[in-house]
């Protein structure tokens, strides 16, 4: 898809990821309304694209709550959106069975839920434009679900399965529906715990600015759904075809996982 001059939406645009990707559209000619939670945040992210001559515009919402879908709804369409990108996030490590319901419901609402009611809210008048791409940021951990972390795994998996049904749903018209997996990356979405699992395992993570860059290309090119890194995308494929394969090489890693999961 052509990026100079669309006008795309991104949620959870405050994050490092979000920040990231915000620079990389600007740059490539896109007009941006940014959407998150944080305010004064939001303001900072608009202020440091003021140099792109890109026009960016603040938004804050809160995606969980349904009159915050309406009012990002509404102020797309008056934006004259046509991308979507569906990139706030949050992530719980920990063993599903010690982590708090309010914590995991959050995950879900969050990751999967969010998505899918914006997207609904906006489906009808993105299909209206003459060219519009609705974009999914899941996660290697979608199509590779990862012992610690559950809940996050489940979301993703569940946007990877509705990114799927929604492209083949809408094949038929001018919305193109794109999905990609980052592998870990470098934000402050990370906990200590996190971080420490990722050095243990020996897991690699890209800069908030290389995924960015992954996911700009995946847009442009066209692409309906993207794995990034190696060797995550090989494990994730060997997951889809040898589940037990999987199953057993992360039995291997659970001692490691569990130590740095369990809670004092």
């Amino acid at each position: 898809m052509e990026l100079n001059n669309a006008r795309i939406l991104l949620t959870g645009a405050t994050g490092g990821l979000g920040q990231a990707l915000a620079r990389a559209l600007a740059e490539q000619g896109a007009d941006l309304l940014l959407a998150g939670r944080d305010e004064e945040r939001l303001a900072a992210c608009v202020s440091g694209l003021g140099g792109t001559g890109r026009i960016a515009l603040g938004l804050r919402a809160d995606l969980n709550l349904a009159e915050d879908i309406a009012k990002t709804a509404e102020a797309a369409r008056a934006f004259g959106v046509d991308v979507l990108i569906n990139n706030a996030g949050v992530n719980a490590f920990g063993l599903y069975e010690q982590q708090d319901w309010r914590t995991l419901a959050q995950v879900m609402a969050t990751n999967l839920i969010a998505p899918m009611q914006l997207t609904h809210a906006l489906l009808p008048w993105l299909k209206g434009r003459e060219r519009a791409a609705i974009v999914n940021i899941g996660s290697t951990f979608g199509s590779l679900p990862f012992p610690g972390f559950a809940a996050y795994s489940g979301a993703k998996a569940g946007l990877r399965g509705f990114s799927q049904a929604l492209r083949r749903e809408l094949a038929d018209s001018r919305v193109a529906v794109v999905h990609v997996a980052p592998r870990a990356i470098a934000t402050a979405l990370n906990s200590a715990a996190v971080n420490a699992l990722n050095h243990a395992l020996g897991s690699q993570s890209d800069s908030p600015e290389a995924a960015a860059r992954q996911i700009v290309a995946a847009l442009r090119g066209g692409r309906g759904e993207s794995h990034f890194g190696f060797p995550e995308r090989l494990f994730a494929w060997l997951n889809g075809c040898a589940p037990a394969l999987i199953d057993q090489a992360l039995k291997a890693k659970l001692a490691i996982v569990k130590r740095h999961a369990i809670q004092p």
